[in-house]
């Protein structure tokens, strides 16, 4: 059994494994699990498929200084994330609000989805049409044919 317990914390250890360094831990445990909730909305502007709390970028260690530093300054999560939003735009964010540009993305996936399926919903009428105009009967001649080819 604790064989099992070992080899499960070794393959598990790189996804416990965050960048956040002992230094930068609110003694709070609230704001720190707060701070790591917003963290994790927030994209590293250098790495940009990770979340600041997962990234060793010098810019994600100064984003997580600065989500804390505005917690223990009152701020509530959505003035941090706003904080950090005016200071570096909406891209950090990694679900950016669906207005303006942003609604353009967010609509393009469903409407290429819609697309697609009134192409192939179109693309089988057509078949089945097509079958349909090509399964007239045979005639005496053509039947004496496949007989013969038949047999053959």
């Amino acid at each position: 059994m604790r064989r099992v317990f070992a080899i499960l914390f070794v393959l598990l250890m790189p996804v416990l494994a965050l960048a956040v360094q002992p230094d930068e831990v609110l003694d709070d445990p609230a704001l720190e699990t707060r701070a790591r909730e917003i963290s994790q909305k927030l994209r590293c502007p250098v790495c940009q498929g990770e979340n600041i709390d997962e990234s060793n970028a010098a810019i994600s260690r100064d984003l997580r200084l600065y989500v804390r530093e505005r917690l223990v300054a009152g701020d509530d999560n959505g003035q941090v994330i706003q904080a950090v939003t005016d200071r570096f735009g909406e891209f950090v964010l990694f679900e950016p609000p669906a207005r303006g540009v942003n609604l353009l993305l967010w609509l393009a996936g469903p409407a290429m989805a819609f697309i697609a399926l009134l192409i192939g919903w179109s693309f089988l009428r057509s078949r089945q049409r097509a079958e349909t105009e090509t399964s007239a009967p045979l005639s005496d001649e053509e039947r004496a044919r496949l007989d013969r080819i038949m047999r053959d």
